[in-house]
């Protein structure tokens, strides 16, 4: 069975870090482009973060940039993603999607296959 497992949310005070882990079991992640989406209380899910199949490329949203950083382990089958700075507006249940199987040195937010089950990060004092 295909799945995404996120770990590592929880509570954090603002300005705190947490590293939230996506693990894959069932498939290699090696040929999937790999990124992490939050959905807000009353908002729209929306892209957070990406990481192409080969690694060598990311992507951020304007609200993380310098704050958040993708990476990938293919030998854990796992994905990161590095929160520090965290702010109340980072408050989301946080899913990791998986797209593919492809090669390619891009990602984007669309078309993902995979989803994980999400995870709450809450940001307060």
């Amino acid at each position: 069975q295909l799945q995404l497992v996120e770990s590592g949310g929880g509570l954090a005070q603002p300005g705190g870090s947490l590293r939230l882990s996506c693990a894959a079991s069932g498939f290699s992640l090696d040929y999937f482009a790999m990124g992490w989406f939050r959905q807000a209380p009353g908002k729209e899910r929306e892209g957070v973060s990406c990481i192409s199949s080969s690694g060598f490329s990311t992507n951020y949203a304007d609200s993380v940039k310098g704050r958040f950083t993708i990476s990938r382990d293919n030998a854990k089958n796992t994905v990161y993603l590095q929160m520090n700075s965290l702010k109340p507006e980072d408050t989301a249940v946080y899913y990791c999607a998986a797209d593919g199987p492809l090669l390619s040195n891009n990602c984007d937010y669309y078309g993902m296959d995979y989803w994980g089950r999400g995870i709450l990060v809450t940001v307060s004092s």
